[in-house]
């Protein structure tokens, strides 16, 4: 069966052994865009080469998830297919890495996790680390937060600031990191917790606190400087329209209140797809508005 998932490509006999793994797949959550601007920084500045491909028959819903054909006045020129796989990478340092990228298995996720498993023997993978970013009631004023899972304790222990006892909705590198923090592979997934007002907006500066975490558990050097001057103009931009509304300055000081004196009222807000377009001061106000309602009822139901 693993067989029919998934290929060898030219690269992979040669790839060396025993890297590191970064893994960050589409179809879940990615609040601020978090998980493609990493993926755009990924392939914009490194050397990287498809070693591994997913067999999109196997594993895809195309009408979930349909390809893109480019249409020339009277015929189809050529389409573009999904692509599921692992990347050889090298970093600012020219150190080697691999990445899992593309979309999350629509189908077979057990087969996929074994078929996964496989190559991760094969390629004597050192460990894993994962990525995605959920909305959060944080105002973004603050640093991003960040919850971790997996079984690096010295990682969890320093960093996590978030430590649900909750169920979530699964995603496959849920399940890999359980197969794998099981068998005694060292794992860890870094959730970024991005203000949930702007998780439809992409938000460099949780792309950037990401790819700083992954860079502290795995020794990589990843180029951000253009994210971090992106997250300046994009904070000016928001800044500048919470000055211009009174009202809405009043609500972002009233979250920032909430934020200092009360974290343990915080509720996960409704998951949406991320968008490129900067949210409207109106927006900000209805979604800040419905959060600090719905801790108001949490507070009253508790007292």
């Amino acid at each position: 069966m693993s067989d029919e998932l998934f290929e060898y490509l030219d690269g992979f006999d040669t790839a060396p052994r025993g890297l590191h793994m970064l893994a960050g797949l589409s179809g879940f959550t990615d609040a601020g865009g978090t998980h493609s601007q990493i993926a755009d920084n990924i392939f914009a500045n490194f050397e990287h080469e498809l070693i591994v491909q997913f067999s999109n028959d196997e594993l895809l819903d195309y009408r979930s998830r349909r390809p893109v054909f480019f249409f020339e006045r009277d015929h189809i020129e050529h389409y573009e297919p999904a692509v599921l796989g692992i990347y050889l990478v090298h970093d600012e340092a020219n150190q080697p890495f691999l990445y899992l990228h593309g979309y999350e298995p629509d189908f077979k996720w057990e087969a996929f996790a074994e078929a996964f498993a496989e190559i991760f023997e094969v390629l004597e993978v050192r460990d894993l680390t994962w990525v995605h970013a959920i909305p959060f009631p944080i105002p973004h004023s603050r640093p991003v937060g960040i919850t971790v899972s997996g079984n690096r304790q010295d990682i969890i222990e320093a960093v996590s600031e978030w430590k649900p006892q909750t169920q979530v909705p699964g995603n496959i590198l849920h399940l890999i990191e359980y197969n794998l923090t099981r068998a005694g592979i060292n794992t860890v997934g870094f959730v970024m917790l991005v203000p949930h007002y702007l998780s439809d907006s992409e938000f460099p500066q949780a792309a950037v606190a990401a790819l700083e975490q992954v860079s502290a558990a795995t020794g990589l050097v990843f180029e951000t400087d253009s994210l971090r001057d992106e997250g300046v103009v994009f904070l000016t931009k928001l800044n500048e329209q919470i000055e211009k509304n009174e009202e809405l300055a009043k609500v972002v000081t009233s979250l920032e209140q909430g934020y200092a004196n009360s974290r343990s009222n915080m509720m996960l807000a409704p998951i949406s797809k991320p968008r490129s377009k900067m949210p409207s001061a109106e927006e900000i106000a209805e979604e800040l508005e419905s959060y600090l309602a719905n801790r108001r009822r949490n507070e009253a139901d508790e007292q």
